[in-house]
Formats: C-alpha cells, sequence, structure tokens
C-alpha cells in the first residue's frame, strides 16, 4: 500500500468534542495525514496500526484522500472531497479521491452497510483540519508570524500583510511540523460553507463522456479476453466437455475449465463468445436441481413456528401472509474482473465491495489461503453493486484462467451469467399478528420472518466477523437481524424472529438486507391494521411511533404530500416510515390503478440523515431507492424452475422502464442534528410499502405476493 505509514511515524492524537479521533503525520517529502477513530491513542502506537483513512497533500497544490471504500456509483467520491475541501479551505476540484488497494491495516475495508460516510465523514474532517493546522504553522514558521494572525483560503495561507503561500508550496514544511501551533479541531457544522450544499459530481463530466474507468476500461493491451460457459442450473458442474471445435476459431488463445464452467480466452470478446458457444459440454445438475418456485414456497412456509398465545383481554386477532421473491441485483456493469497472475503472486483489478475478503478468496483458489498478501487487489470503480459485488466469483476465475494461460486475463460475465448464475437476494414467506384489545388498542405484534440463510461470510469489514461466518452462517444471520431490525411503534408485546431454512441457492446482501422484506411487511400490515380499527394511516402512526425522527418525516411527507387530498376513485395515496442506519425516511405515494397496469403518478420523500453532506447526492440515494423498489414490488422477480433461474436478462426481469416511473419525485430533507446518517439503503423499505399501502387503498385489496403484477407462471 503506497501510503503506509513508515515504521518512524510521528503520532498525533487530536480530541474532537465526545469522539476520539486520533491523526497522525507520516515522515515523508509532502504532508501526509492519517485517521483513524479508536478508543485509545495507546492502540495505535506502533506502524502496524490500523487506519481509516490517508491524506496527502502534494508539492503541485493537489490533495490526494484515499479511502478505504469503493465508489459504485452512490456519489462517496465527491462527498469525502467536499469534506476535506471544507476543512481545508480549499477549491473541490482540487482533491483527488482513490480507493485503496487491499490491505489488512485497514480498519473496515468494506462498502456496504450505510457506512461509508458515517464511518469515514469525522476522519476525513480530522485528518483535514489537522493538515490545515500544519499549512498554518509552517507558514508562520516561514513568516516569521504568529500563526493565530493567519487565514486559509482558496487553498492558501493568508497573512495580514497581503502575502500568501499555496499550500504545496508549504508542503515539505508542513511535514516537518510535530505540533501545531492553531487548533487542529474540525469546523462546527454552522461555519459550513461547503459542505450541506447541493452540488454537481466530482466525475459527473468523466462519467457522461465515457472518460471515467471501470474495470474492463482498464490500458492492458496484452489482456485476453476471456467469458466462461456455465451451467444450466445453478452451482452446476461440468461432467465433460470437447474444445476442438473452440479451438478452431480464428483469435482463440486457450479453453480452461473451472470449477462451475469452461472459460474461453481470445483475441476480442467476440471471438471469445463465439468460442464459448462451440464448446460441447456435459453438465452436472447443481444441488439446488429439485427446487422451483413451488416447493421453495411450501418450505418456506413449512418452516413457520407455532402460533404464539394471545394476551390477556385479547378480543381479536389480525393476522397477515406475505410471500416475497428471489431477487437479482442487476446492476449495470455486469461482473468482470482483470487479472494477473505471475509465479507465487497475483494482482486483481475489479469493482470490489470487500477487497479484502477478495484478496483471501483468490488467495485460497490459487493455494496460498496461509499467505493472502501475495495478492493484490485494486478496486475499480464499478457500475452499481447493491450487495452483489461482496462476493468475488469473477475475480477467482480470472486469477485461474490466468495462471493456466500465463497471460493477463479481462474476464467479463455477460447479462445472462450476471442474472442465471450470481447470488440473490433470497424468498421469503412472513406471518404477521396483531392482537387486538377492548376500545381498538394494539396489547401485542408478532411477526415471524421466513428466510433462506443468508451468506454473510465476507463478514462486516474485517477477517474475524469473516471467519465468524464461515464458522457459524446462521448465527451471523440472526446477529445481523437482531441488530437491524426494531419496531418503533407501541404495539404491547412486540416480537420478531428469523426462522432460517437452508436452501442450495447463492445468497447475497440486497439493497437495506433484511429490511428489504421484515421492514415492508410491517408497514403493510400495520396499515392494514390501522384500516381494520377504522383510524387514518397517518394519525394512527402519529399516536404510536416512539421516535421523534420518524415523527418529523412523516409530518413532513403529510403536509408536502398533502395527505388525504381528493382524488377520483382508482387514485390513492400511501405512506410508510422507518429508521436505520441513523437515518429516519417516510414515503408518500400516489398511486393510479384506473389504467391495465397499476401507475405511479406522484412521490414525497423525507429523510432525517443528519448532516447532509451533499444534498444532490442524498437526494440521488433515495430517488434510485424508490425506483428499484417500486420495480421489484409491481414487476421485477425471480423464477426457479428445476433449479435454473428462468430470467436472463433485463426483457424478462422487468425491472420499471422511463416510461413507468414517476416523473414527481420530490425530496424534502429534515435535519434533526449534525451526526451523519447513512443514505444507500434508506429509502428501498418505505418506498415499497407505501406502494402497496396505496394499491391496498386503491383496490380494496391489501397485496401480499410480490412482484404483484406476476401471474406466477
Amino acid at each position: 500500500m503506497a501510503d503506509t505509514p513508515k515504521p518512524d511515524t510521528t503520532f498525533v492524537e487530536v480530541h474532537i468534542d465526545r469522539r476520539r479521533l486520533l491523526t497522525w503525520m507520516v515522515a515523508a517529502p509532502t504532508l501526509v495525514i492519517a485517521a483513524r477513530l479508536g478508543p485509545e491513542a495507546a492502540a495505535a502506537q506502533t506502524a502496524a496500526a490500523t487506519f481509516d483513512l490517508f491524506l496527502a497533500l502534494h508539492p503541485d497544490g493537489r490533495i490526494a484522500l484515499t479511502m478505504p471504500r469503493t465508489e459504485t456509483g452512490q456519489g462517496i467520491s465527491t462527498g469525502m472531497a467536499m469534506l476535506v475541501a471544507e476543512e481545508l479551505d480549499a477549491n473541490l476540484s482540487s482533491v483527488d479521491v482513490r480507493s485503496a488497494d487491499a490491505d489488512p491495516r485497514w480498519l473496515v475495508q468494506l462498502t456496504g452497510l450505510s457506512t461509508t460516510m458515517r464511518y469515514l465523514a469525522d476522519p476525513a474532517r480530522a485528518a483535514a483540519a489537522c493538515a490545515r493546522a500544519r499549512l498554518i504553522t509552517a507558514a508562520a514558521h516561514r513568516w516569521h508570524l504568529p500563526a493565530s494572525s493567519l487565514t486559509t483560503a482558496q487553498g492558501e495561507v493568508l497573512a495580514p500583510d497581503g502575502r500568501r503561500a499555496g499550500y504545496g508550496t508549504l508542503a515539505h514544511e508542513a511535514a516537518r511540523i510535530l505540533i501545531p501551533e492553531v487548533s487542529p479541531r474540525p469546523k462546527s457544522p454552522s461555519a459550513y460553507t461547503l459542505v450541506g450544499q447541493p452540488t454537481g459530481r466530482a466525475d459527473a463530466r468523466a462519467l457522461v463522456t465515457g472518460a471515467a474507468r471501470f474495470t474492463l476500461d482498464l490500458p492492458h493491451p496484452e489482456a485476453v479476453c476471456t467469458v466462461v460457459a456455465r451451467p444450466p442450473t445453478l452451482r452446476g458442474t461440468v461432467r465433460s466437455f470437447d474444445a476442438s471445435a473452440a479451438l478452431a476459431l480464428p483469435g482463440v488463445v486457450g479453453v480452461v475449465p473451472l470449477p462451475h464452467g469452461v472459460a474461453v480466452a481470445a483475441g476480442n470478446f467476440a471471438q471469445a463468445l463465439a468460442a464459448r458457444d462451440a464448446l460441447n459440454i456435459s453438465w452436472q445438475p447443481g444441488p439446488a436441481a429439485g427446487l422451483s418456485d413451488a416447493n421453495i414456497r411450501a418450505t418456506l412456509e413449512a418452516r413457520l413456528g407455532p402460533r404464539p398465545l394471545p394476551p390477556l383481554f385479547t378480543t381479536r386477532t389480525l393476522e397477515a401472509r406475505f410471500d416475497f421473491p428471489y431477487l437479482a441485483h442487476a446492476p449495470l456493469e455486469t461482473q468482470d474482473c482483470v487479472a494477473r497472475v505471475v509465479g507465487d503472486s497475483a494482482e486483481v483489478w475489479l469493482g470490489a465491495q470487500d477487497p479484502q475478503f477478495t484478496q483471501r478468496e483468490v488467495a485460497t483458489a490459487l493455494g496460498w489461503a496461509l499467505t493472502p498478501g501475495r495478492v493484490q487487489v485494486h478496486p475499480q470503480r464499478a457500475g452499481g453493486a447493491f450487495g452483489r459485488r461482496f462476493f468475488s466469483e469473477p475475480a477467482i476465475e480470472a486469477a485461474l484462467v490466468s495462471r493456466a494461460l500465463g497471460r493477463t486475463v479481462r474476464l467479463m460475465w455477460t447479462r445472462n451469467d450476471d442474472m442465471r448464475q450470481g447470488r440473490y437476494r433470497p424468498a421469503s414467506h412472513h406471518r404477521l399478528l396483531a392482537w387486538v384489545g377492548p376500545g381498538g388498542g394494539v396489547l401485542g405484534y408478532n411477526h415471524q420472518a421466513v428466510i433462506p440463510t443468508l451468506d454473510f461470510s465476507h463478514g462486516f469489514g474485517d477477517l474475524a466477523t469473516s471467519l465468524g461466518s464461515e464458522l457459524s452462517p446462521e448465527l451471523a444471520s440472526e446477529a445481523f437481524f437482531l441488530l437491524t431490525q426494531q419496531v418503533s411503534y407501541r404495539l404491547g408485546l412486540v416480537s420478531q424472529q428469523l426462522l432460517q431454512v437452508s436452501l442450495p441457492i447463492p445468497t447475497a446482501s440486497f439493497r437495506s438486507v433484511y429490511s428489504s422484506q421484515v421492514v415492508v411487511a410491517n408497514e403493510v400490515f400495520l396499515d392494514e391494521v390501522a384500516r381494520e380499527l377504522g383510524v387514518d394511516a397517518v394519525q394512527w402512526r402519529r399516536s404510536r411511533l416512539t421516535s421523534s425522527r420518524l415523527l418529523a418525516v412523516l409530518d413532513t411527507v403529510a403536509r408536502e404530500g398533502q395527505w388525504g387530498r381528493a382524488l377520483p376513485p382508482g387514485v390513492a395515496q400511501g405512506v410508510a416510515v422507518h429508521e436505520e442506519w441513523n437515518s429516519a425516511v417516510a414515503h408518500l405515494v400516489e398511486v393510479d390503478t384506473r389504467g391495465p397496469t397499476p401507475r405511479v403518478t406522484r412521490v414525497t420523500v423525507a429523510a432525517d440523515v443528519g448532516l447532509p453532506i451533499n444534498p444532490r447526492s442524498v437526494e440521488a440515494q433515495l430517488q434510485g431507492a424508490t425506483v428499484d423498489a417500486f420495480s421489484t414490488t409491481l414487476s421485477a422477480g425471480l423464477h426457479l424452475d428445476a433449479g435454473a433461474v428462468r430470467e436472463g436478462s433485463y426483457a424478462d426481469y422487468k425491472w420499471l422502464r422511463m416510461r413507468d416511473t414517476p416523473a414527481d419525485i420530490r425530496v424534502h430533507l429534515v435535519r434533526s442534528d449534525d451526526r451523519v446518517g447513512g443514505v444507500g439503503e434508506l429509502g428501498y423499505p418505505t418506498a415499497a410499502a407505501a406502494l402497496s399501502n396505496a394499491l391496498a387503498r386503491a383496490t380494496g385489496v391489501m397485496p401480499t405476493r410480490f412482484p404483484i403484477l406476476d401471474s406466477g407462471a
């Protein structure tokens, strides 16, 4: 890792309010600051300490931030650059943000669980504020002036007499400052001039002009283009194959058998795809070959536990059942990797959500499980992830092919590969009970969620949780469920249970993980409870919510979305709320059911994410999650036929098209405090539930099986 501190690193501790952020200056010919959010300085007094990020200021004035997260389109690069530019009083355009290579010294290197801004905002602010203090001190020494008399602006230190010095010209001197002579404390959020302002993405021009590089764009002219023939059933294997016809085709470099397929390498992808189709392969069915939609659903239903006894004085029991399908993540960029294996070392380039896990997995596949450091993982910008890129199948395949051929490999999964041989959000079955007492009070609430065990083998960004998840997948799933699934209503005696089943269908976390099913089921059922009790859905929630943040976002969508306004028959509103990842959100959705298919006409969103570093990014994330949720609520879902996934492209995995997407999606930010909350997963559950509730009000029938428009054939 190029930015790793040297053994003679000097450590300086910085205290920020109630939280302790440790920052260190690294001995270098320029100014480099390492930062960590940690409990004790003593825990980091060696060069082997773990870090959260590195900030470097170069002689040309460029500011480089290295972060242990991957840009997957969520805009974290712009948000982190804004924080650094704010604290340094620098131009946003002067800040470069890159993702760090895999290295165990990064405290957490996992991109997911809405952690990037929540975990890295404070270290970024601390590192930038510390750098600014050292730059001021260096200028004070150069000019023989009191450091307190100097100010900063536009990437320069300014003196009262008009002298000024660019940060780049001070970088070498600032690197020698051990103790700054002005406070290294970050600004108060009330003093921010950039953070909190709607800002366009720093990489927008590169994205729209094609200059932004994704994995397959990397300049490796020596790489051979590689695709894999994959089995018709999930995780099937090769019984035998004949590659003679494929090898006779133009441009073909080689054919390599893999655990779950046969790889073909050629001069370009057209040649590789043609050769792949020429292979003659006999397949061994995978372990899921006996599973189809009907018996999967029956297996889930059979796992339900006994019905709990109702509380005393119960006069009425309300019940609902919900079924959710398997879902593909379906990012626009399919899985891919560039790999080079030479002797006893390897390099891989890919959009990895957990580079350290990828490093370990590739090393194990190559027989180097005890020496994973032989594998260098270079995370790349990714075109979407949503949990799919936690796993490393393309890197493993590319590395195995590279070693077999002795060539650099550029491996691509096709869309059909991604849909039919990927990893999925598991299906689930839910039973919800609400016990009502005299006068309409809810005395108790029970939710049993039957969900196949989620694969958390990547852990939560560190080796310990990864090993623990591999040793006990069920325990890891149970722990995550208990940590994330809370009911924010006063409903008497509340209980929620995760009932797991083991099915040989590969899984991965999906946007908002368990909340994409559990919270949706809760919010739809509670709306039905309010209808059964003859109470307005918004008023019923107001009377029972336990969170002031949820009350605030609910009131905002009710006001801004004009809850209860007169609508024609067949047009209705629905509402839902949710709190998670230190954030709260509410959706109000209007749907028109008078046509051949339901059409969402208007969406109002309110979110409290604390300090919105870039409101424009927050808005984009909530709008994207809304469209994702509408797609999987209405039309997008997977079907399994004897272990084979039926859907193979966007043509049959019915994601919403532009014509189906509401043109009016308005986002309102509610700010209760200055903590930084998560955003990326926040909006999915409430969008799905609010749409379902609107449909129930419009049609008189509560949706219980998703996607709603699926015929089930």
